[in-house]
Order: C-alpha cells, then structure tokens, then sequence
C-alpha cells in the first residue's frame, strides 16, 4: 500500500523459542520433569511486551493501538481473545485498543500490516506482538490444529501431518521439474541450523546438523508420512520446528519518534508492505509461489527496490524447500535456481544475500503467532548490529521480509531501510 507517512521501526524483543531439543524446554526426559513447566502462552507474550518496552525506553503509556498475532490460541492454549490478554501484560496497557489478528502462520506478519496500517490512519505509535505455543499435545494433535489452516474438507486427508505432506508434495514437483536434489535442499537446513548454533534465542541453538544427516534419512532422521507418494521427499530435518515463543516491537511516526524522544538514526524505516490472499485448495504449480510472488513485486515497486539490493532478508522457510521456492519467489534466484544459491553458499551470513540469518523456521524456531514480528525484529537488530555472533560482516541498507499463511494462501511482505 501507498504510505501517507514515514513509518518506523522503533526496535523490540523476543523470548527464546523453545520447543524439545532445547536445553531449557521440560519434557519427560528433563532432569525439572514433574518439578516445573514450561512457560504458558500469556507469560511468553507478556515477557515480549514488557521487553520491547525495555528494551527500547518507551513508556507503555505512549502505546495508541496494539496488534496480536496469533493463530490457534484456543486449540494449543484453551485461550482466544488475545487482546485482552495483552493488556494484562502492563497496568498502563488497561483501557488500550489491542486487537488479534489471524492469518494462520502469516498471523505476526498481518499484527505488524495492522500496525502500520493504524500509523497511516493517524495514530503516532503503536504495537505489533505474536505469540504461540504448540508444546501442549502430541505431534499428531498439533497437526490436526495446524491443519486447520488448509481447506479442511478437500486437504485435511492428504496425510496425518497435513502441512508436511503438501510441502512434500511441492519438494516432489520441484525435484521432478528442475533435477534437484535432497541433497541440495539439505544445504537450506545445514545453513539453518549453523546460523541458529550461534543465536542465543534459538530453539535448535544446541543442536548441530551436517549435510550427511541432513540430506539422508534414517532412524534419527525418519520420513515419517503415512502418505507413500510422498514420504519419501521429506524427512523430519527438512520440518521447521514445534516451538513455543513471543515477539513484540514498536512502530511509530516521526510525529511519535518525536513525542517518545526517540532519534531517527535508532530507527530502521518500512519503506512498504503488501499482503497477498489465495483462496484455499489446490495450486496451479507446486513449484512456484505464485501469492508470495505477486506481494514481493509489490513491495518492490513501491518501495523502489530492486532484489539485487536487498542486503539482508527473513523469508518464511517453514520446510526446507520452501526457502528455495522463496529465493526464486522473491527475485533472489531464477525458477529452477534456487538450489544453486543455497549449495553456494550465497544466502549465508558471508553470502551476496543472507537470508534467514538466525536460523529461520527450521532452526531459530516457529512459534506461529511470533514468526512474522520476529522477521521484522531480525532485520532491525542486523541493521543495528544487534546480532552478535551471527551478525552479517556488512551493516545492511535494505532489507525485506516474506511471512506465509498456509501453502502460500496468504503473505505479508515488507521491505526496509536502514537509518543512520
């Protein structure tokens, strides 16, 4: 959309995302089993608000409208009404408009569009949240939920594990089209989980992956669908993770940054945004994200930019090949090309173009509700220099983001730049 003022990001802050394979997450085989528990939805969203507030020094006060994204509240949490629950974060929140937002995995990305939206409106600062946690049942329960952001009477049957098994399908159609192989998409998760071994908020932080393991199946690194068609293009490695976490920022006005006292030069700025809708049920080539495609060339136009500027970029990888078709979606790679990028090591912290410099879905984490607003934060703290040990060698100028709802049903993409 056209942007009837400057818009920008005033910074935030995240919880760790945590999940099983993370130290600090309890589970059966945790030595706090049965001692303690996991941290429930509203403690993960409050500790991200109160953290965006301290982290940046604004005064809840100053807060007009906030925005929470989050998708299965109600089936993962027995919780809806997530923006009354926000507010309990902070007794200068109470009285304050805080609305969710539900776009499936694009929920956190759709919380920042709201936000952004409310900013051209004529409020002056405002607050994009998301928060999820997933941990609560069995992984064939979860996956029951997350189906739900299919079109449940035709695609709920394809499998057990209804999104694994349509991204199995798209890895299928793009191996069959363009030769590549799970060997190539298996650099897309090596790069993962490396990044994410230096991300202190990762939920995969302490686990190593090398291609070996990555692009084989076995016993530790099964084809669990049931659907034999598909089974064997996709194994757990290439799944992003179960994750429970919140992130939270700060948008606002140069009318706001004035009010909060806040200077321009520790801002990053969004330059623009574009959501694109599909309707659900089956697509016209699974190698192509043709809704993802169409938000991005938007951003771009209005924006100005180019994919060749793009310094540093967050793209939804919720399955391994997805960030390949994301490449190629996005302009960073030609159709078919993808997997050359990645086996070149293009998109890595040193790469032309890093993307996903956390880890990602697959290995930073994916907690639903969070992903989106955790994508924006991500380009801000590189902006910034913020990211320590996986921080890119070269402060970026622009930077973009790609949040997906679904099977590329629905996408926020939004484009930034640095101001210094």
């Amino acid at each position: 959309m056209k942007f009837r003022r400057k818009i920008y990001v005033v910074g935030g802050d995240l919880t760790t995302f945590i999940g099983k394979h993370h130290p600090d997450f309890i589970w059966k085989k945790h030595p706090d089993f049965g001692k303690k528990e996991n941290p429930t939805l509203e403690e993960l969203l409050t500790q991200a608000i109160n953290g965006a507030f301290e982290k940046t020094g604004v005064d809840p006060e100053a807060i007009e409208r906030g925005f929470i994204g989050n998708f299965a509240g109600e089936l993962f949490s027995n919780q809806g009404h997530m923006g009354a629950l926000a507010v309990r974060a902070n007794e200068k929140l109470h009285g304050k408009p805080f609305t969710r937002l539900e776009g499936a995995c694009a929920s956190g990305g759709l919380a920042v569009a709201a936000g952004i939206d409310a900013l051209n409106a004529g409020h002056d600062v405002v607050m994009a949240a998301g928060s999820e946690v997933q941990t609560t049942c069995s992984a064939r329960e979860g996956a029951g939920y997350l189906a739900r952001a299919s079109h449940w009477e035709t695609e709920r049957d394809i499998d057990d594990f209804t999104f694994p098994a349509m991204f199995a399908r798209r890895a299928k159609h793009y191996k069959e089209k363009y030769g590549v192989t799970d060997e190539d998409i298996a650099h897309v998760t090596v790069k993962a989980y490396k990044n994410a071994n230096k991300n202190p908020y990762a939920h995969m932080r302490s686990i190593e992956m090398d291609l070996e393991s990555a692009a084989n199946a076995g016993d530790r690194n099964p084809q669990f669908l049931r659907n034999e068609e598909l089974k064997p293009h996709l194994k757990v490695s290439d799944c992003s993770q179960v994750s429970d976490g919140a992130a939270a920022i700060i948008l606002a006005t140069e009318e706001g940054l004035e009010k909060l006292g806040i200077d321009k030069s520790d801002t990053i700025e969004v330059l623009a945004y574009a959501q694109a809708t599909s309707p659900l049920g089956d697509v016209d080539d699974y190698t192509v994200l043709n809704n993802t495609m169409q938000a991005a060339q938007q951003v771009y136009e209005e924006a100005g930019l180019k994919p060749s500027d793009i310094n540093v970029a967050e793209v939804h990888d919720c399955f391994a090949v997805t960030e390949l078709l994301m490449y190629e979606a996005l302009g960073f790679a030609d159709p078919g090309k993808g997997a050359e990028l990645a086996r070149e090591g293009e998109t890595g912290i040193e790469g032309s173009i890093p993307v996903n410099t956390g880890g990602g879905l697959l290995a930073f984490g994916h907690p639903v509700g969070a992903t989106g607003v955790k994508q924006v934060l991500e380009i801000y703290r590189q902006m910034k220099g913020q990211c320590g040990d996986y921080q890119i060698p070269e402060t970026p100028k622009y930077g973009l983001t790609a949040n997906m709802g679904g099977d590329d049903r629905t996408t926020v993409a939004m484009a930034f730049e640095n101001v210094e």
